[in-house]
């Protein structure tokens, strides 16, 4: 809908709404811009502290995903009327847990009431101009890193029906509450030649890899036997805990990809999860891949190669 409005024209405006990217970036200095994004959304777990957690963890990925660090953050809060406000309670003291993790300060929010509880933050951070990754940088000869494994959409769904497992519940968990934070630190800390970055959240791996080839004029190569799944994911697809915003995903998204092994329905169907909290989508100069998947294993990030860029063609996504 943004693009139907009237184009606001600012030089300062380094990176907007244009190309889809994670958050927006505005320049306040020559040696300074400021990273903008927020994220709310209702509840994906029981847990209300959890789920403070999970959403502060998820809207912190944006600007992790642009290179950025976060500074300071504004809560977001719906909350119903005649609800036991200890629960809000949780929900805020879960989110302040990753926020500090995160070295980002709450300073301050807005709630109204709301027959359905959602919770989330806009969230500030600051990057320098000449290191912001966004979507569009990915070049041919890359390769591609996913820092998370899918399915917490799918668990999610299972979650809402009674019908997830605990160890699915628990593996899910921890991945949604996972900081990108180390992530974005060990690509920043080294000389790593990281060309374009985007996190993978509700639109799915295969829209926002789609995001990523539009944006980078390239087509990315996806080896679905190297991709990471949590544990039950496959398993809620078969018996149906198929999540709506996943269906939306497919129906907008499949047109561009082209499957070209044979890759069971489940798998196929995992491609277009919507995620929460889910991992960075890195393109990386080849040369580099295997060191910052190396360095990223050793601390406990479960990073994975699972494809390469090339030169633009159709279909632009391709599954091996």
């Amino acid at each position: 809908m943004l693009g139907k409005l009237a184009r606001q024209h600012d030089p300062n405006v380094l990176v907007g709404f244009d190309l889809a990217d994670d958050a927006g970036v505005y320049q306040i200095a020559p040696d300074q811009a400021l990273v903008q994004t927020v994220d709310f959304f209702t509840p994906v777990v029981d847990d209300p502290y959890t789920f403070g957690q999970i959403a502060a963890t998820n809207a912190l990925s944006d600007i992790y995903a642009m290179g950025g660090k976060p500074l300071t953050s504004l809560a977001l809060v719906c909350f119903p009327d005649k609800a036991d406000l200890e629960i809000l309670e949780r929900i805020l003291a879960g989110g302040l847990s990753k926020m500090i993790e995160a070295g980002c300060t709450v300073i301050g929010g807005h709630s109204i009431r709301d027959q359905e509880t959602k919770f989330g933050y806009a969230v500030t951070g600051l990057v320098h101009p000449n290191k912001i990754l966004a979507n569009g940088g990915a070049q041919p000869g890359d390769a591609l890193i996913l820092t998370k494994p899918l399915g917490t959409g799918v668990i999610s769904t299972a979650i809402k029906n009674g019908k997830a497992e605990p160890a699915w519940i628990d593996a899910a968990v921890q991945s949604m509450t996972k900081l990108n934070k180390q992530a974005a630190e060990l690509i920043g800390s080294r000389e790593y030649r990281v060309h374009g970055m985007t996190d993978v959240t509700g639109f799915g791996l295969i829209g926002h890899a789609r995001e990523m080839a539009l944006a980078s004029n390239v087509t990315l190569r996806i080896l679905s036997k190297d991709i990471a799944i949590l544990p039950g994911a496959l398993e809620c697809i078969r018996s149906g805990q198929v999540p709506g915003g996943l269906k939306a995903n497919r129906e907008f998204a499949e047109c561009v990809v082209g499957y070209e092994s044979a890759i069971s329905d489940e798998l196929k169907t995992l491609l277009f999860d919507p995620q929460t909290a889910g991992g960075l989508l890195i393109s990386i100069a080849e040369g580099d891949c295997e060191q910052l998947v190396v360095e990223m294993q050793a601390s406990g990030i479960p990073a994975r190669s699972i494809g390469k860029v090339t030169e633009s063609q159709k279909p632009l996504i391709r599954i091996y």
